[in-house]
């Protein structure tokens, strides 16, 4: 697998994939980078460099939407919160109740949760989409401060949004 790094707003992602997809993208753990499988080799080449591009497009409030060839590695159930998630358009918020609906199953909303919190292609699969049914910000494996920050950069570029409204 290959691996490069992405300094952003939120620290340094970890991005990894193949020849064929992206397969992992990490937060920072503890303010450090998470370091790569001792396998891994370091190169930019395909779709890990495809990956940073348009992150760094998103991050600069330029990309609403990506457009990369993903593997998540899951099960069935997990595979199917990490599609349903990349439906909730860039900007707005579903409730982990609203997900739970959405996928066919409305009384699955913990479930829900812990497949967001698996996700591993976390901004590309936007799990920091997904807030509580009181519209706090709630669970988020690259904590709550990355949640807000992920969320208010999509509020700054989406027109009549308010950063503001996930603070509570």
């Amino acid at each position: 697998m290959n691996y490069t790094y992405l300094d952003s707003l939120i620290g340094r992602l970890l991005i990894a994939g193949d020849g064929e997809a992206v397969r992992r993208i990490s937060f920072p753990e503890q303010g450090k980078p998470v370091t790569p499988e001792p396998e891994w080799r370091e190169s930019a080449a395909g779709p890990v460099g495809e990956a940073v591009r348009q992150l760094r497009e998103y991050f600069k409030g330029g990309r609403t939407e990506f457009d990369l060839p993903l593997q998540p590695e899951g099960t069935a159930f997990q595979l199917k919160v990490w599609r349903s998630l990349q439906e909730i358009p860039y900007g707005k918020t579903w409730s982990y109740g609203e997900l739970a609906k959405r996928i066919g199953n409305p009384k699955a909303s913990r479930a829900v949760g812990a497949a967001n919190g698996a996700n591993p292609l976390p901004i590309v699969i936007p799990c920091h989409r997904v807030i509580g049914a009181d519209g706090t910000l709630t669970g988020f494996g690259g904590g709550l401060p990355t949640k807000k920050a992920l969320l208010d950069l999509e509020a700054a570029a989406t027109p009549g949004k308010s950063a503001a409204a996930h603070a509570r």
